[in-house]
């Protein structure tokens, strides 16, 4: 045994024994769960937003003995989630943050030697494999919300289907809490282990913007005060989500919110919170810290739409729009578009408020609109250019784009105009 794993075993030891919420869905299928990872190479988990999967997979690997001959690798799309379930991980096992559990993200490290738990983005994942290829500083790795198929998680899962042929002891867990289990289950050989998501009911609104008496249509700021004023009127028993597409739009709801909900909300007001990717550490925990005596509104980009778990949330606001980036093959460029968001995303977006109280979603579109929108959103690597995949993939020695074994491979046209646009670029020969 390596130095390494030795000083892992020592910590994970003194640890007290590991215990498991018995209120998390996802605690009813601990046998099912531990006898899928211990039998398969390749174990898929599907479950519903609240599970608890994000949190106890990590335990569970531990209970199983896994995270001494290398870490348990457990990857989020965003560094807030990184970070929040890192420290929820580590609560729940009584230990510091950093020692047997421990995250890593840019501009951010907390791992030691001791650590078997780590906590990383995908970003942080795919950049190890230059100077460890065969990823043996990991027993273990969990691929979390793999439904962003974002070209990190993409190439991640890729990656990973070359590699496990040469790395029989790594054990793969897939989560997610809408995916396609069953292409991933074909593509990988894979068992399925299905959690039954919250325990408590939602009840979803359909509440479109209205027109005011000169006809004009309310804007996204004007449609969710209407329906906070909606929710006041039936007596808040806890705080508010709102899922707006960007910054900008957080901006211009806090504004509009503070204006006209601070004096006259019940209970002494109202505290506005932003949460999205780009605001301070020190910003975005103020919003996993529940003030008491103040109902909260938070203002959330799609950041908040998984992983994340915002305390005390009874309701949810959902303006049914993200920003997307796209890439359009006749004009060669990539812009970033207000779309409509997909039925999947809305249901996880809804299942925030079903956690911890029975709860209200006010969708701020009909209900004929919602039907009407594809399944599932986009994967990233049918939303860009091919060019940018093509370059990233040549710096981390990924191989040819049209040989790698992607869950969904993009079409030869795309191909072919990647590598035009590269040529014509000189970027490529």
């Amino acid at each position: 045994m390596s130095a390494a794993a030795l000083r892992r075993k020592v910590r994970l030891e003194s640890l007290a024994e590991i215990e498991f919420p018995a209120d998390l869905p996802v605690v009813a299928r601990l046998e099912d769960l531990a006898r899928a990872i211990g039998e398969h190479q390749v174990v898929i988990v599907c479950g519903e937003t609240g599970s608890g999967k994000t949190t106890q997979l990590p335990k569970i690997c531990l209970k199983l003995g896994r995270g001494v001959l290398g870490c348990i690798g457990h990857t989020q799309p965003r560094r807030v989630a990184a970070r929040t379930v890192a420290a929820r991980i580590a609560y729940e096992l009584k230990t510091e943050l950093g020692g047997a559990v421990g995250y890593k993200v840019r501009f951010n490290d907390k791992v030691s030697a001791e650590t078997s738990v780590k906590l990383m983005t995908d970003g942080i994942l795919l950049a190890e494999i230059h100077s460890d290829p065969l990823l043996r500083g990991y027993d273990t790795l969990i691929i979390d919300e793999a439904h962003e198929r974002s070209l990190n998680i993409d190439f991640l899962l890729g990656y990973l289907k070359q590699l496990l042929p040469r790395r029989p002891d790594l054990k793969l867990i897939i989560t997610s809490a809408t995916l396609d289990a069953d292409r991933f289950a074909k593509h990988f050989g894979a068992q399925v282990v299905e959690v039954s998501g919250r325990s408590y009911p939602v009840e979803v609104r359909y509440r479109p913007p209205q027109q005011d008496e000169e006809g004009d249509t309310q804007d996204v700021p004007q449609a969710v005060s209407s329906a906070l004023d909606e929710l006041a009127a039936g007596g808040l028993r806890g705080d508010v989500l709102v899922f707006l597409p960007g910054e900008r739009e957080i901006r211009d709801t806090a504004e509009v919110l503070r204006k006209h909900h601070a004096p006259n909300m019940r209970h002494g007001g109202i505290e506005v919170l932003p949460l999205f990717s780009r605001l301070s550490a020190a910003e975005q925990d103020r919003v996993f810290k529940p003030a008491s005596g103040v109902r909260r509104v938070v203002l959330a980009t799609n950041v908040a739409e998984t992983s994340l778990t915002v305390p005390n949330i009874g309701y949810v606001i959902d303006s049914g729009l993200a920003r997307v980036n796209r890439y359009s093959i006749r004009q060669k460029v990539e812009q970033l578009h207000i779309e409509k968001i997909s039925r999947a995303a809305a249901n996880q977006r809804a299942g925030r408020c079903g956690r911890v109280m029975s709860g209200v979603c006010i969708r701020l579109y009909d209900e004929e609109g919602f039907a009407q929108r594809p399944e599932f959103t986009d994967p990233e690597i049918f939303r860009v250019s091919l060019a940018t995949v093509i370059l990233r993939m040549n710096a981390l020695n990924l191989g040819d784009v049209a040989e790698f074994p992607f869950i969904e491979p993009p079409s030869p046209r795309l191909i072919a105009d990647g590598y035009q646009l590269l040529a014509e670029r000189g970027a490529s020969d």
